[in-house]
């Protein structure tokens, strides 16, 4: 069996292609997504963690650079864990715990020798974290952690013997804040009274500008203070002893507008080591030991964050298998079920191509292939009922035109043969037949005509009522040999109503549904012709108390050539294109017909045209309508 569809062109193959490659684009975007994701989370996770690290090696030099020694740090590490979500170990440079934020009561520890040793309950050494994070010296900055720290790495607030009184710093400060209430007033610069790090008390002024001779700063500013003038003797002898063993001549100290002792500007390195040893010497007992300081992740939390390692691409790997086979196994289920009722509708086709009108498909589901396939059945049906009005119309054409035709070729030749005489009657007959013969030709001619949409119409206003009295006028004798009834029923009469038509063919159409009432309608029974206003329309019955109708015949009525009685009786069979051509006429009016009928108890036609008039100088010249009909 040859294959109806190439492979690379199938439903089912386009179907699977198309879901790997969204399966592919997926997993693509999801892995590209998830690791810049992840990189990004990680990134500001580092940046946080540095953050934090940063913070809490900031706070505890600030501790150590102001206290002799760890007692009664405890507090100050338990806040900043409790700050920053993280564990916090002190120990010593020989990794004995001093200090644990995760411990219970706060140990005590002596700073005589420069390290310190617990006391009391504290974290064993092996539940110390890998490696410490930096190490807390006030002495020697981390330059790494507080990248701004001063070139001798001494922490700013490590002043140890220059550290002012109370009574000095309120001196200070009082002196400062006349100078900044001379500047408010005299000048109109507002400046503030800070301390800095130190805990010196100092101006600043809100741009930093130069201060006038005016608001010069008094004495108790300016000279350094009785605390600071001892300090800086004592500094003074560290110092030039270390240049006195370097043979290089002492230097004068002086304390600069930070309160930091300095030298010659132009001193030169020695001697600038000089001093930076002498500081260590001098403050050594009023600062904190080093210690080692941890920072990790707090007892009982999840282990380290996952890492990457080389077993993770095969993990990614499976998984997108996984997926694509998953996919790859949906996309065909869906694409067999969708491509099996297209093969059967295709199928069909077919074998309704090569002339079988019986071919069917099964309607399964309620989908919008099953939708379809209720269409193609019904298509097939309707396909199947034209075919079979078709053979009927072309048998019924050809004993139309046989049977007038063999009569008058048989008188013709009996004529001609001398049988017959070529009398009046004899030729009234031969007319009668050949008028039959025009009948049906015109019959046909006009219904090419309005499938062509080539159909005149020659619109004028048309008294209703007049046109049903002239057709019954007109079918007057026909239904009397038949003897049938046929009237008018005033009662329905459209008083006032017309509508704007074609006359001759409303006639014709009115005609047509009159003569086939009589055509069916038994001696004795009755044939009414009524007109009635409805709703904007003009609605024309005929009703006859016939034979009627059936129920499953009454879709047919209006196709060419289909006859309720199968007989080609002359009588009662008529040539079956009068119904057609109404509904024909009724369209091209802008209108329709329609027909309800009751077995044994008669039928009523009615055809509906659009009411109203037009002016009266669109009347002196009537359309011309060839395709549609619409005025």
């Amino acid at each position: 069996m040859r294959r109806d569809t190439p492979l690379r062109r199938s439903l089912t193959v386009r179907l699977l292609a198309l879901s790997a490659l969204v399966s592919l684009c997926s997993i693509a975007a999801t892995a590209w997504l998830a690791a810049r994701t992840t990189t990004g989370a990680i990134k500001q996770e580092q940046t946080q963690v540095l953050a934090d690290q940063t913070r809490i090696y900031h706070e505890l030099l600030g501790y150590a650079a102001t206290h002799p020694d760890w007692n009664g740090a405890q507090e100050t590490v338990r806040r900043l864990a409790a700050a920053t979500g993280q564990r916090i170990v002190l120990a010593t440079p020989r990794f004995e715990p001093v200090i644990d934020s995760a411990a219970g009561p706060a140990p005590t520890a002596s700073a005589g020798s420069g390290t310190a040793v617990t006391q009391g309950p504290a974290v064993e050494r092996a539940a110390l974290p890998r490696t410490p994070t930096t190490i807390v010296d006030p002495l020697s900055v981390d330059l790494a952690m507080l990248p701004g720290a001063p070139s001798d790495r001494i922490d700013a607030r490590a002043v140890g013997p220059f550290r002012l009184t109370p009574a000095e710093h309120a001196a200070l400060e009082d002196g400062l804040v006349k100078q900044a209430d001379c500047l408010r007033t005299a000048l109109g610069i507002e400046a503030t009274v800070t301390d800095d790090p130190a805990g010196r008390p100092h101006l600043r002024t809100a741009d930093d500008r130069a201060l006038g001779v005016r608001c010069a700063a008094p004495m108790v500013v300016s000279a350094p203070t009785r605390t600071e003038t001892a300090a800086l003797a004592d500094l003074t002898g560290l110092v030039n002893a270390c240049l006195a063993r370097q043979q290089i001549r002492p230097v004068t100290l002086t304390l600069g507008p930070d309160g930091t002792p300095s030298g010659d500007p132009r001193q030169d390195q020695v001697t600038s080591a000089c001093l930076t040893n002498a500081r260590r010497q001098q403050l050594v007992q009023y600062v904190a030991p080093p210690v080692l300081l941890f920072v990790g992740a707090p007892v009982g939390a999840g282990g380290a964050a996952p890492v990457l390692t080389s077993a993770h691409p095969g993990r990614v790997t499976e998984v997108a298998a996984l997926v694509l086979v998953a996919t790859v196994a949906i996309t065909v289920t869906v694409g067999l079920r969708l491509s099996r009722p297209l093969h059967a509708l295709t199928h069909a086709a077919r074998r309704m191509a090569d002339g079988d009108l019986s071919a069917r498909v099964t309607v399964t589901g309620r989908n919008e292939i099953a939708g379809l396939a209720a269409a193609f059945n019904a298509m097939a049906e309707r396909r199947g009922q034209l075919e079979d009005l078709r053979k009927a119309m072309v048998g019924d054409i050809a004993h139309e035109l046989r049977t007038p035709l063999s009569n008058i070729r048989g008188w013709l030749e009996a004529v001609e043969d001398g049988v017959a005489t070529a009398d009046r009657a004899l030729t009234g007959s031969l007319l009668e037949e050949a008028l039959l013969l025009q009948h049906l030709i015109d019959d046909l001619r006009d219904l090419a005509a309005a499938d062509a949409g080539e159909l005149a119409l020659y619109r004028e206003p048309v008294d209703v009522d007049d046109l049903l009295v002239q057709v019954a006028t007109a079918h007057g004798a026909q239904a009397q040999a038949s003897g049938v009834a046929l009237a008018v029923d005033p009662a329905g009469a459209a008083v006032g109503v017309d509508v704007f038509a074609d006359p001759v063919r409303l006639r014709q159409a009115v005609g047509n549904l009159v003569a086939n009432a009589v055509r069916h309608t038994p001696a004795g029974g009755t044939v009414t012709l009524r007109a009635r206003a409805r709703a904007g329309a003009l609605l024309i019955e005929v009703a006859d108390t016939g034979t009627g109708i059936a129920a499953a015949d009454l879709p047919l009525v209006f196709e060419r050539f289909w006859r309720a009685e199968k007989s080609r009786n002359r009588q009662t069979g008529g040539s079956g294109l009068g119904l057609a051509i109404v509904r024909k006429l009724a369209e091209l009016h802008g209108g329709g017909v329609h027909v309800a009928s009751t077995p044994g108890a008669g039928s009523v036609f009615t055809v509906r045209l659009p009411s109203g008039s037009r002016s009266p100088e669109d009347r002196t010249c009537p359309d011309i309508v060839r395709d549609s009909g619409s005025p």
